[in-house]
């Protein structure tokens, strides 16, 4: 079995990225996200070991000192991380692994891991940005300015990924997006295909 291909996808808080990722999940069976830690406390629509291992400070520090994040960095007053043997293990077993990551734990993993495919999702302007923030009714005012001058920096580091995906009409979007899920050249090789297409191949060169 073929490794699988692992994705990097960023964005400033309030781009989309996450319902886009959702969106993809649903029509791209051998897509999977990495369920990341944090120390971010639980949101009420959330359920921890689905949208984040939700872990506390100690924790999270024995974690960085035991060598079990693939990257780890804060954002927001947070510390987010991935876990690197439940990446490892889903690439083995030839899944594609999504990462949704900020541009530093992105830096950090590109580092390690070579093929690793980076996608950044823009949103198409700042007024768009802010609008999408205070639509969501779960932040301060306070707050979603922080993200806002956050997310100027975010936005800022766009240049360096592999792809950009500019989410403004979101089925449009979510068609670029799947692009690059489906471009990698491994998706293609004669290994892949020869598995994919055994029966054909067996019947058509008898």
């Amino acid at each position: 079995m073929s490794s699988g291909q692992l994705f990097l996808v960023s964005a400033p808080s309030g781009a989309g990225k996450t319902s886009l990722v959702e969106a993809a999940l649903a029509v791209e069976d051998n897509l999977v996200v990495s369920v990341s830690h944090t120390t971010r406390k639980r949101r009420s629509n959330e359920q921890d070991g689905v949208d984040y291992h939700f872990v506390d400070q100690p924790t999270f520090k024995g974690m960085i000192e035991r060598g079990e994040f693939l990257e780890h960095a804060q954002v927001f007053r947070n510390q987010y991380g991935t876990g690197r043997r439940q990446v490892a293990d889903l690439l083995a077993a030839g899944r594609d692994v999504i990462l949704e990551i900020d541009w530093q734990g992105a830096d950090q993993v590109r580092a390690l891991v070579e093929d690793a495919i980076a996608v950044f999702i823009l949103p198409p302007d700042e007024e768009t940005l802010a609008a999408r923030l205070r639509g969501r009714g779960q932040d301060s005012e306070e707050t979603i300015q922080e993200r806002l001058a956050e997310a100027r920096l975010d936005i800022s580091q766009a240049p360096r990924y592999d792809y950009i995906v500019v989410n403004d009409v979101f089925e449009d979007a979510l068609k670029d997006l799947i692009c690059v899920f489906r471009s990698r050249p491994a998706h293609l090789s004669a290994d892949q295909q020869t598995r994919n297409n055994a029966k054909v191949i067996d019947l058509l060169s008898s």
